[in-house]
This record gives structure tokens, sequence and C-alpha cells, in this order.
């Protein structure tokens, strides 16, 4: 890169400050699109409950990541000794049939989470699950007008009539399962909701909870199976958090808090790209330790995952792999193309 000596701390800090965070942004979704076809061959394959396709359901949710720089506004109160910590929101929207994230929203922690719905623009025929944090009326109205579908739990607060009850025999639901099937109508500012309220009793605990939804079809345990689906998005969370660097941050600006996450999802995108490539017993864990203790050594990772033994022709130096996009000089993920 004719780079001979490395610049100093202030130039990369300046770097990090001015330059946006849109441009790695930018390179996250690129390299979604461009191995979209390694990562769309679901996990899962069976459709729920007999009825829902894994690949129509959205799983969508947030998780905050702690700073010790007030440069994002943390949620919460100030507390009454010490400084309060500055707080960055990362909302995401996951597939159920790959758990890579389609859409990422960078926020100050202390924006509320149904601001989110507002920047989504879902496609039709798709299903948005997602908690009672994301509760607004006016979305899911413009959504059902639309085509699109969503499956959340009605706050506590909810003002709503009920139309029509279905319920259930007591000995059906007295060890858990569906209590009330209900059509109602949510008293929101403008137009009422037409929606359907699934009140059910959890086997194990033996709680109630209530589901909202506007997929008037479908059996009342499918919307139940799809809540419960929703916890899929939480191992994702997790493994950014515990696989990549995010308990520290090499900038305090806010342009670069934001490119360390976009770098941390690029990287966990690449990664889940190589352990469903390599169809391999190894955990992903393993995989980004592995590379971590690679980084010097010029050889394609997936053949090293793959091979027991390098031929010399594995050991070339010359085949580098140089680029992200371009499938050429053999040490891409994906296998060369032939030539026509």
């Amino acid at each position: 890169m004719g780079i001979y000596k490395l610049p100093a701390s202030s130039t990369l800090s300046d770097a990090n400050r001015k330059r946006s965070n849109e441009a790695f942004g930018y390179i996250y979704y690129l390299l979604l699109a461009h191995n979209k076809p390694e990562i769309s061959e679901g996990y899962l394959s069976l459709p729920i409950n007999g009825e829902v396709s894994p690949d129509q359901v959205k799983l969508v949710d947030s998780t905050t990541l702690t700073l010790f720089t007030d440069v994002f506004k943390g949620a919460g109160r100030n507390p009454m000794t010490g400084k309060k910590k500055g707080g960055l929101k990362a909302h995401a929207v996951l597939p159920l049939d790959n758990l890579v994230p389609e859409l990422v929203w960078l926020t100050a922690a202390s924006t509320n989470d149904k601001d989110f719905l507002g920047q989504l623009k879902p496609q039709k025929g798709s299903i948005y699950v997602f908690d009672k944090g994301y509760v607004n009326y006016s979305v899911y109205k413009k959504w059902t007008e639309d085509g699109s579908f969503f499956v959340t739990r009605l706050n506590e607060n909810a003002n709503y009539e009920v139309i029509s009850t279905h319920r259930e025999d007591i000995h059906d639901f007295l060890s858990g399962g569906t209590i009330l099937d209900q059509l109602i109508t949510l008293k929101a500012t403008g137009e009422p909701l037409k929606a359907r309220l699934i009140t059910y009793k959890d086997p194990l605990t033996g709680k109630i909870f209530r589901f909202l939804s506007n997929l008037f079809d479908f059996q009342s345990h499918t919307i139940v199976l799809l809540y419960k689906n929703r916890w899929e998005i939480e191992p994702f969370f997790k493994k950014i958090k515990q696989n990549f660097e995010l308990g520290y941050f090499f900038s305090d600006s806010r342009e670069g808090i934001k490119t360390q996450v976009w770098i941390v999802l690029i990287a966990n995108l690449i990664f889940s790209v190589i352990h469903k490539k390599i169809k391999e017993a190894e955990q992903f864990t393993t995989l980004v330790a592995m590379a971590k203790g690679n980084l010097i050594s010029y050889i394609c990772f997936q053949t090293m995952l793959q091979t027991r033994y390098l031929n010399e022709e594995q050991r070339n130096l010359k085949i580098i792999q140089l680029y992200i996009f371009k499938i050429e000089q053999g040490g891409v993920s994906r296998e060369k193309e032939k030539e026509p």
C-alpha cells in the first residue's frame, strides 16, 4: 500500500472522526448482497406449525452497548453520584432462516424502540416479530394496509374493544395452551385498528401472555410459536459481543464508535459465511480464535480449515485475496467461476 511509516495517533483519530460510518455500512450491505446465495440456505426448512415458512419471518430487536464516554446519551436516569455512562443502541432485523442482519440502525441508547419501526420499510407478505417495546399503532395500521404482518405482545395499559371471542374448553388449556382467541379493535389516535388477541398460558411456568397480531387466517398456536421464535435473535447479539471487540472502543467520536460496530458486523457476516460453507464441526468461536492466531498468515482461511495437510500449491504465497468482492486469485470464499 506504500505505507512506510505508521501515521500519528492524532491522524488516525481525525480520520475516525471525519469519515462517515455510513461508508462501512455501505460495505456491509454490499457484502450481504454478494454472499446472499450462501446465507440464504436456511437451517430451518419445516413450516412453523405447518403453516408459516421460516423465510417469511423477520425478527426485530435491539441491544445496548455501554460506553465510558457520554458521546451518545445513555438510557435511564442520571445516577446520584458520578457521571452517567453513554450508550449506543443497535437495532437489527434478522431473517429467521439465516440469522444474519438484513437491516441495522444505530442510535443513542436513549432512543425509544418504537421509533425504529418508522425507519423500517417492511416487505409485503413478511411477518415481523418484536416485543411490546416497539408498540406503534399507526405503523401497525399502515403495515396491515400494505400487506405486511406483525406479531408482538399487548401492553398492559392498551385500550381496546372486543368484537368477538372464541374461548377454549378449560380442559384443553388446564395444563397450558391457548385460552382465548379474540378479534379486537385498538383505540388510538385516528381510526381504530382491527387486530387479533391471543391469550396463552405457558405450560411450564403457568404465566399468562397476550399476543397481538394482524394474522387472521392462521391457527392461534402458530402465532404463539412465531413469538417464541423471537428469542432466536438473542444468540446473535451474544455472539457478536463475545467474539468481537465491543467492550472497548478505539475512538471517542460518534463516527468512530459507529464505524467499529459496522466493522464487527462485517466480520460476523464473513465468519458466518465461512462457518456455513465449510460444514464442519468447529464452533463459531473456534473459527474466530483461529483467525486471530493466523492474521499474518498468507493462506486461504477456508483451505486451512478444510485441509489436514497443505500441498505446495496451497502454500503458494502469491495466491492472496486482495479484494472482498472480485472472484479471482483463488483466495476467495466462493469457488472460482469457470471462464466461458
